[in-house]
């Protein structure tokens, strides 16, 4: 009875996650780092379902973002990324392996993270950090690490390699 309460409670909340993402329309490239970040932590939780859903969160917020309300600056940079950010972002929805969604999640970061250095983030701090294990980095927006590539199996393995100020 327990589990069944359970599964009903989680797919009530993944429900209205997905609801609410629906309806939250994207007007500025930092709107989509809350995005970003629900995806990275669901692969450091290493749940693979979450993953994929948060991923196609991202995916309809970055289609759905208001190009035309940007400045020329903005929407040149979004544009010269927004391909490869839906390709990773794609990939990572339909995906339910978690070590697949990783190997994607690098490219999506390292392109967020040529985003977020040409926009203004909107007096958002982003930490840029580094896998030392797989040579590879991430966004985040505390100090504290926490390795999406390893999850609890090296939480905490890696560096802050840039941080964008405020």
């Amino acid at each position: 009875m327990k589990k069944i309460f359970l599964l009903v409670a989680l797919i009530a909340t993944m429900f209205t996650q997905l609801l609410f993402a629906q309806e939250t329309k994207s007007s500025t490239p930092a709107s989509l780092l809350p995005f970003y970040y629900s995806i990275k932590d669901a692969l450091v939780n290493g749940d693979a379902a979450a993953t994929a859903l948060k991923a196609g969160n991202f995916l309809k917020a970055a289609n759905d973002l208001d190009i035309k309300s940007l400045s020329e600056a903005d929407r040149n940079a979004f544009n010269s990324i927004h391909e490869k950010l839906a390709f990773d972002a794609r990939h990572i929805s339909e995906s339910k392996d978690i070590a697949h969604q990783r190997e994607h999640f690098a490219n999506f970061s390292a392109n967020f993270f040529k985003l977020a250095k040409a926009v203004n983030l909107a007096g958002q701090t982003v930490y840029y950090d580094y896998c030392p294990m797989k040579k590879i980095y991430w966004l985040s927006a505390d100090a504290a690490i926490r390795n999406p590539y390893f999850g609890n199996q090296m939480l905490t393995c890696g560096k802050i390699a840039e941080t964008l100020k405020k």
